[in-house]
C-alpha cells in the first residue's frame, strides 16, 4: 500500500512514518518545512520527502493520506483530499486500528513528562529483553529511531492535543491502553482547550477506554488528576509520588541523582544516574511502577535506569568548558520550567551563576495564560533573558516585577544573544529553554562561547 504523511516531519509523523515503513507500505510524505533530525531520519529509512504542500503530490493518488493535526482546511493538499475524495485518516486513528489493536500496550500521558517517562519505560523493557515496540514524541539518546515496531509491548506517549482538523478528540482516546500512566495535570495547550475542566474531560475519556483487567498509574500528589479519577476510573489503580502512594521515590540527596524506592512501604529498589530533579525522579518512579505490571522486578527495573541516557533537548549538555556549561532544554511550561532550574540548581550549588534564555512560543505562554506563574518558574535563575512575538496584549514586566535578578526582554534573537554575552560570568551555566526551534540560539550561543 502507498501511504502519504502530510506534515510527515513532526516527531510523532515521522514515527507513524517509520512504522508504516517497517510493516511493508511503501511510504511518501511531506511538509511545510523538510528539516533535522526527522528529515534525516527518515531519509535514512528510504522515504521520500516532498517540501510543501502542493496538491501535484498526491497525482496519482496515493491508497491513503495521513494527515497530521498540524493541517487545517485551506491547506492546498487538505482541500485536494476532500474535493477529490481521496482515503484519509489521521495519524492516532491509523495507529491505533492498524497497529495497537493487537499489542500490549503501556501509554503515557500527562501535561509534563511524556517523552522522558515513555522514553524511560521502553528503556527498561528493552534492557530486560522483552522487545518492546515503541513511539516516542522525542529523540530518545540510545534508541536509533523516535519509533520501532518491536515484537513484544508497545509504549507510547499519549498526547492530549488534538487529532486532526476533522477529529477534535485528544490523540490518546485512539490508543486503548492496557497500561495507562497519568503523570500530572495542568492547564496547557490554551489554542485548544478553554479551561482545566476541558482538558479533565479528555483525560476522563481516555480512562474509559482502559479496560477492566487493566491498570491506570496515576501521580497520587496530583489534585487535578484526583477529580478526574472521580469522575470514574473502571480498572485497576496505582499510585505513585513523593511523600504518598503505592509507590514512592525518595531523594537520597539535594538534586535527585541518588534514589530509593519503596512499595507498599518497603524499599524495593535504589538508583544513582546522570539525571537530577524531583520531576525525573517521579518520571522515573512511573516507568518502575509502569514495568512491575509486566512482572519486571522494581531493582532489575531501576538497574535499567543506571544506563538510561536521556532525551534530547531535556536540558540537553551542548558545550561544556571549565568557563561555561550550555544547555538546550525543551521546557516551556512554568511548572516544568521551575521543576527544571530547581534540579539544576540543586547539583550545581548556589554560588554558582545560573543564566535563563527563555522563548515564550507555545500558544499558552504568548497568549499569556501562564503569566501568573512565570516569575516563580525563573526564580531559581540569577539573569534571565526572554525571547517575544514582536507584539504581546498582555504586560510582560509586570508578570515578572517579583523577579528580583536581572531581566530583559527582546524581540530580537541576535540582540539577545549579544546581551547574554556581556553578562557572561566565570563558571556559569546558561539554560536555552522553548519547545520550538528558538532560531538555533543554543548553538550559535555555543559558537560564541
Amino acid at each position: 500500500m502507498h501511504i502519504h504523511i502530510l506534515g510527515i516531519c513532526g516527531t510523532f509523523m515521522g514515527g507513524i512514518a517509520a512504522l508504516a515503513k517497517a510493516a511493508g507500505h511503501h511510504v511518501t510524505g511531506a511538509d511545510e518545512q523538510v528539516y533535522p533530525p526527522m528529515s534525516e531520519q527518515l531519509q535514512a529509512l528510504g522515504i521520500e520527502l516532498i517540501q510543501g504542500y502542493s496538491p501535484a503530490q498526491l497525482a496519482p493518488a496515493p491508497d491513503l493520506v495521513i494527515i497530521g493535526n498540524a493541517l487545517s482546511r485551506g491547506n492546498a493538499a487538505v482541500e485536494h483530499v476532500l474535493d477529490h475524495k481521496l482515503n484519509y485518516v489521521s495519524g492516532p486513528q491509523w495507529l491505533g486500528q492498524h497497529f495497537l489493536r493487537e499489542r500490549q500496550v503501556l501509554a503515557v500521558a500527562g501535561t509534563h513528562g511524556k517523552t522522558t517517562s515513555t522514553a524511560m519505560l521502553a528503556s527498561i523493557l528493552q534492557h530486560c529483553g522483552l522487545e518492546p515496540g515503541y513511539l516516542i514524541g522525542g529523540a530518545a539518546l540510545g534508541f536509533e529511531h523516535s519509533a520501532a515496531v518491536g515484537s513484544g509491548p508497545f509504549v507510547i506517549e499519549a498526547d492530549e492535543y488534538d487529532t486532526a482538523f476533522f477529529d477534535k478528540r485528544a490523540k490518546f482516546v485512539h490508543y486503548h491502553p492496557d497500561v495507562l500512566v497519568l503523570n500530572n495535570l495542568e492547564y496547557d495547550h490554551a489554542d485548544i482547550y478553554p479551561s482545566l475542566a476541558a482538558i479533565q474531560t479528555q483525560f476522563h475519556h481516555l480512562l474509559r477506554t482502559v479496560p477492566a483487567n487493566g491498570c491506570v498509574i496515576h501521580n497520587s500528589e496530583d489534585t487535578n488528576l484526583a477529580e478526574v479519577l472521580r469522575m470514574g476510573c473502571w480498572s485497576s489503580r496505582s499510585g505513585f509520588g513523593l511523600h504518598s502512594g503505592d509507590w514512592r521515590v525518595l531523594l537520597d540527596n539535594a538534586d535527585g541523582s541518588r534514589l530509593s524506592f519503596l512499595h507498599q512501604g518497603e524499599p524495593c529498589a535504589s538508583l544513582s544516574w546522570q539525571h537530577c530533579g524531583r520531576h525525573n525522579a517521579l518520571n522515573a518512579c512511573a516507568a518502575i511502577a509502569a514495568a512491575a505490571e509486566l512482572d519486571i522486578p522494581p531493582a532489575k527495573a531501576a538497574q535499567a535506569l543506571q544506563h538510561f541516557a536521556g532525551v534530547r533537548r531535556r536540558l540537553e549538555v551542548i558545550h561544556a568548558s571549565d568557563t561555561l556549561t550550555l544547555y538546550d532544554d525543551f521546557a516551556h511550561h512554568p511548572t516544568a520550567i521551575a521543576t527544571t532550574l530547581e534540579g539544576l540548581r540543586q547539583r550545581i550549588g548556589a554560588d554558582t551563576p545560573l543564566h535563563v534564555a527563555l522563548e515564550l512560543r507555545s500558544n499558552s505562554m504568548r497568549s499569556g495564560a501562564h503569566r501568573q506563574h512565570l516569575a516563580a518558574a525563573l526564580a531559581a535563575a540569577d539573569l534571565v533573558a526572554l525571547r517575544t512575538p514582536a507584539a504581546l496584549d498582555w504586560d510582560i514586566h509586570s508578570a515578572l516585577k517579583a523577579l528580583t535578578v536581572p531581566v530583559q526582554t527582546f524581540t530580537d534573537t541576535s540582540a539577545m544573544l549579544s546581551w547574554l554575552r556581556q553578562q557572561q560570568r566565570p563558571r556559569q551555566h546558561l539554560v536555552f529553554m522553548s519547545n520550538g526551534g528558538f532560531d538555533n540560539a543554543p548553538r550559535r550561543y555555543a559558537e560564541l562561547a
